[in-house]
């Protein structure tokens, strides 16, 4: 299984300087990806609770970089890395806009972005944004369908209920071709049913593994209805611990544990199939050091079995 880390873009941790000097040493510790997530702004009175621990969103999404402008950073500081979004909002800009801003990534990047979709849980942000809450899943289908198309056609046309876009040339083509891999996220049945029928792999969030490999065998299996390999899907895991110094209870693994027990949910991943998990510790510890030593610690462990 492969293993990722968050890039440093949120809170205490939103530095540029500091986004490079992570990004080279979590390369050279030999993880295999860079993640970043989107978050747009901080509401004083929330439409909705935080999908974690108390429901309380946490402080440090006040101060949120741009995700794409965070792995353009990382980029500039390692060579061989992928980058990824975990999960980037893709209704909250035009699709040919937001083509050309995957696109140029990937250029910059060499081929190692991975594109990776959610929708969102917070209709503040979709208020500030002016995009509909309704309607979503609808959206989204048509933002996929003109990504495709720009990626992929010599002649870029497309006529659909929200964009349209005229017989045209963008010839500004990813690195990757056709295209850079796409994940999408969600855990409902419509969610998964598009993973199965539309994207490359599931970007899935850390919980019990029953749950989780009981989730991905709907995306396989609706991979499978849409007349697709489905073991050509990839499965990633987010995983947000809280990092603790002595061992939390098991059944608050692996939302918070020690170091070593968050290194075991990790391989028991690995066990049930998991391509690829990151970890996300900027909520979770307390200082730049800090950030860097635990992810020293896990990879070291993880190599260790």
């Amino acid at each position: 299984m492969r293993l990722g880390y968050a890039v440093p873009q949120y809170g205490a941790f939103a530095d540029p300087g500091f986004i490079r000097q992570a990004s080279t040493a979590l390369e050279a510790m030999g993880y295999d990806s860079l993640w970043a997530g989107d978050r747009i702004l901080l509401p004083l009175a929330p439409s909705d609770p935080y999908p974690g621990g108390d429901g309380t969103i946490p402080a440090a999404f006040g101060t949120f970089f741009d995700p794409l402008t965070a792995l353009t950073l990382a980029a500039v500081g390692t060579r061989e890395i992928r980058l990824g979004t975990s999960a980037l909002n893709a209704l909250w800009q035009p699709p040919v806009l937001l083509a050309r801003t995957l696109t140029s990534v990937d250029l910059l990047s060499q081929g190692r972005l991975d594109v990776g979709i959610g929708l969102g849980w917070l209709r503040d942000e979709y208020a500030a944004t002016g995009v509909p809450w309704r309607g979503r899943g609808a959206r989204l289908e048509e933002t996929l369908d003109v990504l495709e198309t720009v990626w992929t056609s010599e002649v870029v046309e497309h006529k659909g209920a929200l964009w349209t876009v005229p017989p045209s040339r963008i010839d500004l083509k990813p690195c990757q071709r056709p295209r850079p891999p796409i994940l999408l996220a969600g855990c409902t049945p419509p969610a998964l049913d598009r993973v199965g029928r539309r994207a490359d792999g599931w970007l899935g969030v850390a919980m019990p593994v029953p749950y989780l490999t009981a989730l991905w065998d709907m995306a396989l299996r609706a991979a499978s209805g849409a007349g697709r390999d489905p073991s050509a899907l990839r499965m990633v895991v987010r995983v947000n611990p809280q990092i603790t110094d002595s061992p939390a209870p098991a059944d608050q693994v692996p939302h918070a544990g020690t170091v070593r027990q968050v290194a075991d949910y990790l391989l028991t991943l690995a066990e049930a199939g998991a391509h690829e998990a990151f970890v996300d510790l900027q909520t979770t510890t307390s200082s730049r050091q800090q950030f860097l030593d635990v992810a020293q610690e896990l990879v070291t462990l993880l190599r260790a079995g």
